[in-house]
């Protein structure tokens, strides 16, 4: 009986130890639980508050890591256009901010926030960066500084800085976030384009925009613009040789430095993006058809009345004169409306629009720039009307965009080889490789002598014009008014669009030059606006160039 007591003794003493360590081992893990805790939230408080501020103000350089975009000179020196630049920036640190009404309430005084929104941000607890104001001046630094509000903080943040502003701002876009996502991220231009390349940081863009024909292609387009009231425009500057783009330009325009204070219509590229009809400067496309088809020549003649009737349309020319017999280079010299008629059904409509094809008027020219949209001969495919064929001759009915124009152009100026446009002239990585774009031929359009016997009739064009004629220079150009159509009652409207579209020196070309502008008040013919435009900028790029007259005295 002892001895049974005493089994049962010890076995209830074990039983207690096992309870006594197991309680031991669950009151020892929970205290070191509870010290941690305490030495995380308490006394190394401050250490851990430093090191993410730390974080955060390195968080911060590394933000915007990303490629610069560079323009160029005649000389091919690099010109920064677009880089990453460190600004103030006041923020805040919500688990800090003690008081969050009360900080709110002196700084809405201090920098003329709102108040309310100040509230919100700072009641958002353990949050440990909210952006107050960025790009802040000296004197708001100073503000901040003499405030000295615990939980209110000066850093520096890298934002992306174009040093000239506005200037060729809708190829290049800009980076920073849209109504869908927060995102910082390229939007339109180079910078949407090639945004997987410039944000890994490691790679630079050199564009084939000069930068001193874009400024002196700006500043003749806002002129314009500004003189004559117009409602927009763009200027076009091309090697016809390579496909380079030296000047892209629209008005209006924006500042990328300061882009969320305009509208979003301003950032599309209406060189590229807005089709138009183009008018009379389609003449001389009209008149390279015939040539080179083989159904006329310069000299092929035509007597004109003053207007043709086809079906129910009576066509006339755009000054109402009668010219009687004229030769083909003399209905590119007076821009008659017939005379082009004329060659369109010389022509016929299946070659007529291979021709139009073939100049690429119903594709994107491939650019290397985002959202580029297509010319639209939708009026003479789908009917093979003989009324739109012949309207389509002088430039009605069709309709494309201004870089399509040029380029058409630029053919004629390239001994009839059409080139693939280009903005991006080379990518430079990190390591010192260098990946330069070539020109890259379409295709032949028409043929060395179509082009040359082309040429010469532009040439006369504007002897016969003189407005556009250069001393010790020859220019071969055309000028284009056309009117806008109305779209809710069909027809046209009495509003125009000019067009002048030109190459110099017409015996060997460096450029062609197109100038379009929209709407102009009290100019109905491009000869007051655009054609002397034309000169103005043709004149500065031949002598910024130092390219040799191609004309003895």
């Amino acid at each position: 009986m002892i001895l049974f007591n005493i089994k049962r003794t010890i076995k209830g003493f074990t039983k207690d130890i096992r309870v006594y360590f197991l309680l031991f081992i669950f009151f020892g893990f929970f205290g070191a639980v509870l010290y941690n805790f305490y030495i995380l939230q308490i006394e190394k408080n401050a250490y851990y508050s430093a090191q993410a501020a730390d974080q955060l103000e390195a968080g911060l350089k590394d933000k915007l890591i990303r490629g610069r975009i560079y323009f160029q000179d005649q000389k091919e020196n690099r010109i920064i256009a677009v880089y990453n630049k460190e600004f103030p920036i006041i923020y805040a640190v919500p688990q800090k901010i003690q008081n969050p009404s009360e900080t709110a309430y002196q700084l809405s005084q201090a920098l003329n926030l709102d108040e309310e929104q100040l509230k919100k941000l700072f009641s958002k607890v353990g949050d440990l960066y909210e952006v107050i104001l960025k790009k802040a001046d000296q004197e708001q630094i100073k503000i901040i500084e003499s405030l000295n509000l615990k939980g209110v903080d000066i850093g520096q943040e890298p934002i992306r800085y174009a040093p000239f502003g506005n200037l060729a701002s809708q190829v290049i876009g800009f980076v920073g976030p849209s109504a869908e996502d927060q995102e910082l991220k390229g939007r339109y231009g180079i910078e949407a384009l090639y945004d997987e390349e410039l944000k890994k940081g490691d790679v630079d863009l050199v564009l084939t925009i000069d930068r001193n024909i874009q400024l002196r292609s700006q500043e003749i387009l806002k002129n314009l613009v500004d003189n004559f009231k117009a409602k927009g425009g763009s200027i076009i500057v091309e090697e016809p040789k390579t496909g380079k783009i030296l000047a892209m330009a629209n008005m209006p325009d924006f500042d990328i430095n300061e882009y969320g204070k305009f509208p979003l219509a301003f950032f599309s590229n209406s060189a590229i993006q807005a089709l138009y009809e183009p008018g009379s400067v389609i003449k001389p496309i009209t008149m390279a058809a015939g040539l080179d088809s083989g159904k006329l020549t310069p000299n092929t003649t035509y007597f004109d009345n003053g207007s043709i009737k086809i079906a129910d349309r009576l066509i006339e020319n755009w000054d109402k004169r009668a010219y009687g017999e004229i030769t083909m280079t003399q209905v590119l010299e007076h821009s008659v409306n017939t005379g082009a008629v004329f060659a369109q059904r010389l022509i016929g409509p299946d070659i007529f629009y291979n021709y139009l094809v073939k100049f690429g008027f119903n594709g994107k020219t491939g650019i290397d720039l985002p959202s580029e949209i297509k010319g639209n001969l939708n009026n003479l495919k789908k009917s093979f009307s003989e009324v739109n064929f012949a309207t389509a001759s002088f430039g009605q009915g069709i309709s494309l965009t201004p870089l399509e124009l040029i380029n058409a152009f630029s053919a004629i100026a390239n001994k009839g080889f059409l080139m693939k446009p280009y903005i991006v002239e080379r990518r430079i990585w990190a390591d010192g490789k260098e990946v330069v774009t070539k020109p890259e031929i379409v295709r032949r359009v028409v043929s060395e002598q179509t082009a040359e016997q082309l040429t010469q009739m532009m040439i006369s064009a504007v002897r016969a014009g003189k407005l556009a004629m250069i001393p010790s220079y020859e220019v071969a150009g055309k000028t284009g008014t056309a009117q806008v159509p109305d779209l809710v009652n069909k027809g046209y409207t009495n509003e125009v669009i000019n067009t002048y579209v030109g190459f110099a020196p017409a015996s060997q070309p460096y450029f062609v030059v197109l100038i379009k502008l929209d709407q102009p008040v009290g100019a109905p013919l491009s000869g007051i606006s655009v054609v002397p435009a034309f000169k103005e900028l043709t004149q500065f790029i031949l002598n910024y160039l130092g390219i040799p007259p191609d004309l003895k005295e």
